[in-house]
């Protein structure tokens, strides 16, 4: 049988966790708001066709989301965390290679499996929604960007119900569908240039000369055009690939021209990516870190950033720590009101390659017993569980979040109660 995969996306993943658990949500307006309720994130299918448009400020289309009775929402990340994990435990039950995408997708390998697809399909479909309750769009296809494709046209495509199959060798006619800005892999520049050549959609693009494409789509076009044809060229991962950097950083609830809210916040962030670190098995070697006034803001303006190479790889929450609170002392200057900040680990290395330094105070190195065991605590009873006092405690810098829903899977207190 021929190589098959599935790609597995959830519908309107933010909105339809937010009406998982409040069903007075159902055939109404649902849109999330991004950090500090600023635009639109994500949008039910109520919320499109009324025209509530996906990265509008939110106070520019709040009198139209009020007049058709829209319920808004903060970012709920935590809630959306976990429900991600519960989709993705279910959707490996149906394939031994599995690749997670992102929070909300999926890929499935279907290789080897000699019974009709389209109704396994259908039903990893019903079992994803009647264990989990998120809606999902299957699209089927013997590459990823077909798969791409195909789940493109089964959200599209309200006769698929949901599951879309481009298994087969003719695929031109169904092509046509799928907008060239659509394709997996084809960016709005690169989509720009196919346009002014004529090419509309994914049938137009499978047609150009495998040659142009590659001179002026470089090697990374050439296998979008191979992969559309029906030939693999880009194979499922089990483990995404290790990070080169990693960075959390936030915009302020209300600017603030404080050191000390600053200092809290660097602390927090810092703390974050070391435990992003651990849980990658890296060690970071220069830790960076950036402030920003509010560049939209008629007042005075300052951003910079700093840098520093560590004495020894690390991922010790109080090394990290340390040196990031220096480098802002050494950025920070008084009469500006700051808008974000924000931590980056680099120079990462695995386990195998970290390179000790002989001369170097062992007190550097923390106790990696105690990271583990602050890790695990956190990850079991919920992020923020243990946090270290200098990220502060009342924390009025931080991000403005007045919509939030109920922490419904990960906080006792805000479990739901059914009462009969």
């Amino acid at each position: 049988m021929k190589r098959c995969v599935a790609l597995v996306d959830c519908n309107n993943f933010y909105a339809s966790c937010e009406r998982l658990f409040n069903p007075s949500l159902k055939n109404r307006p649902v849109i999330v708001l991004s950090n500090n309720d600023g635009c639109i994130v994500a949008r039910s299918e109520e919320a499109k066709e009324i025209g509530l448009p996906f990265a509008s400020p939110y106070f520019k289309v709040k009198p139209l989301a009020e007049r058709h009775g829209t319920a808004v929402f903060s970012s709920n990340y935590t809630l959306y965390a976990d429900i991600s994990r519960r989709v993705m435990s279910v959707l490996s039950r149906f394939s031994p290679d599995m690749e997670v995408y992102s929070i909300d997708e999926a890929f499935l390998s279907f290789e080897g499996m000699n019974f009709d697809l389209r109704e396994y399909g259908r039903l990893i479909r019903e079992t994803v929604y009647r264990w989990v309750g998120i809606p999902v769009s299957v699209g089927i296809a013997p590459t990823k960007t077909l798969a791409k494709c195909a789940n493109y046209l089964a959200k599209k495509d309200r006769s698929s119900g949901g599951v879309f199959d481009l298994s087969m060798d003719e695929r031109g006619d169904v092509l046509r569908k799928v907008d060239i800005g659509s394709i997996w892999g084809v960016g709005p520049a690169y989509a720009a240039k196919l346009r002014e050549r004529g090419v509309y959609n994914a049938a137009d693009f499978i047609t150009l000369d495998e040659k142009w494409v590659r001179s002026n789509m470089t090697i990374m076009g050439l296998r979008t055009l191979l992969e559309l044809k029906g030939r693999p060229c880009i194979s499922l991962e089990d483990s995404p690939p290790p990070k080169k950097g990693i960075v959390t950083s936030k915009s302020f609830g209300k600017l603030t021209g404080s050191l000390a809210d600053l200092e809290q916040a660097v602390s927090l962030y810092a703390s974050r990516c070391a435990e992003k670190l651990r849980g990658e098995r890296g060690f970071a070697s220069v830790v960076t870190v950036f402030i920003m006034t509010d560049r939209f803001k008629d007042m005075p303006q300052y951003a910079d950033s700093l840098s520093v190479s560590l004495p020894e790889a690390t991922a010790n929450t109080p090394v990290i720590t340390g040196y990031s609170l220096e480098l802002l002392r050494r950025l920070y200057r008084e009469g500006y009101k700051y808008k974000k900040c924000g931590v980056m680990l680099s120079g990462i290395v695995r386990g195998n390659d970290l390179q000790m330094n002989l001369f170097l105070d062992s007190r550097f190195r923390g106790k990696p017993e105690l990271m583990k065991a602050i890790d695990s605590l956190n990850s079991t009873y919920g992020s923020g569980t243990l946090f270290y006092a200098s990220s502060g405690v009342e924390k009025p810098w931080s991000m403005s979040r007045k919509l939030l829903s109920p922490a419904y899977t990960t906080r006792w207190s805000d479990i739901p109660e059914i009462r009969i």
